[in-house]
């Protein structure tokens, strides 16, 4: 915590630093129509500088929210399959595994010489997954035992009226009900380590696998989360149709998007503009989401008054703001570059929705490339849009 509260401070620092330097730069700009490049250089270290301690502070959250792996409050059957896979994951035992597969709450398939991982290194490759993917953090996330998953979202348009003590309450009209269903897809990995390494008592093998994995699964994940094209994976936000009709007229499924003046620039006005496209009642949780070239672009933006828009987060827990709304750093966000989508506001919990299919399952391979143990390992995830008024985009011109 020492540690935290020293990079609080050093971030405070770099940022009172950051302001001086912009603004002199500004003045500059205004007067003469040019700046310095030694102080045009000093901004951007600058910023290179709150950039680099707010990633500090990321790592150091991240991995005060993992899990200590100490195992406390797993029952005998958890115990059981835990010690049973460490020795199919070291020697290739799999003695008792098909049994005590049956009692684990995360298999869902019939055994076809993989294995399910074991419900506690499951939960911990999830959290894991979590801490690494940007994705994760912000979207709602629904876990499936079973290989479909429908959800039903109403569609508003339920009739009422007024009525005096005595009067008729004639039926009225019911809102219409549409039907979403997850595009779904089937995730893999294929880490590799020697019989030598697995042999060692002192490699965690169960350790080195789940971190391998999850930071996979996660890196291919988030990028899915966010474009991909629902062929054998998740269809991203960023894939489904957006139009400028507001959320009133606007079909159901399509987002709304504001395009900018400038196709390689943003305004301060328009990040505003964003803000109020959404609904009140969906801003209470929403945040933005850009990658850090943009979130270093929007650091420089100023309000009518003179004040950035950009404050940094100067307690412990506390996130980065702009306009008073937390920034998700995404590096799968585009650049602010023509007809891109460089920045992203809404309520993500509202607006998209992570579907797991529990279990995930190794197949351990000492054949193909000797001295190398491989394990391959799946897991099927899918990933939609559920409310199309909870997030907004801003396109470059």
């Amino acid at each position: 915590m020492n540690e935290v509260k020293e990079l609080l401070e050093k971030q405070k620092k770099a940022f009172a630093d950051f302001k001086k330097s912009n603004d002199q730069r500004l003045t500059d700009l205004e007067a003469k129509g040019n700046t310095d490049p030694l102080l045009e250089e000093k901004v951007n270290k600058s910023n290179e500088e709150i950039s680099r301690l707010e990633k500090q502070l990321d790592e150091i959250y991240k991995k005060l929210n993992r899990p200590d792996g100490t195992g406390d409050g797993v029952d005998e059957d958890v115990a059981a399959h835990t010690k049973a896979y460490g020795e199919f994951i070291r020697k290739g035992h799999d003695d008792g595994l098909a049994e005590l597969e049956q009692k684990a709450l995360n298999v869902g398939t019939d055994a076809d010489g993989g294995y399910a991982v074991p419900e506690e290194l499951d939960k911990n490759i999830l959290q894991l997954m979590r801490n690494e993917s940007p994705m994760r953090q912000v979207c709602a996330v629904a876990q499936i035992g079973g290989a479909t998953y429908k959800k039903l979202v109403s569609l508003g348009g339920a009739a009422s009226g007024w009525v005096g003590e005595t009067d008729a309450r004639p039926e009225t009209n019911t809102p219409p009900l549409a039907e979403l269903t997850p595009y779904m897809g089937e995730i893999y990995a294929n880490p590799a380590a020697t019989q030598m390494m697995l042999d060692d008592v002192y490699f965690d093998a169960e350790t080195w696998l789940q971190q391998e994995v999850a930071t996979e699964f996660a890196e291919k994940e988030a990028a899915a989360f966010l474009t991909g094209d629902g062929t054998n994976k998740p269809k991203g936000i960023l894939n489904y149709t957006s139009v400028t009709t507001a959320d009133a007229t606007r079909a159901f499924g399509q987002l709304q998007h504001k395009v900018t003046a400038a196709a390689a620039g943003i305004t301060g006005d328009e990040l505003i503009d964003l803000v109020y496209m959404l609904k009140k009642s969906l801003r209470m949780s929403a945040g933005w989401m850009m990658n850090g070239a943009t979130v270093a672009a929007v650091r420089k933006l100023k309000d009518s008054n003179g004040q950035y828009l950009w404050t940094p987060g100067l307690e412990n827990g506390q996130a980065s703001k702009l306009l008073g709304y937390a920034i998700n750093e995404n590096e799968d966000m585009a650049d602010v570059a023509t007809g891109n989508v460089a920045v992203m506001f809404g309520n993500y919990q509202r607006g998209y929705l992570i579907v797991d299919r529990m279990g995930i399952r190794v197949l351990r391979d000492p054949y193909t490339h000797k001295p190398y143990v491989h394990f391959y390992t799946t897991k099927r995830v899918g990933g939609m849009l559920v409310d199309s008024n909870a997030i907004k985009l801003l396109q470059q011109a």
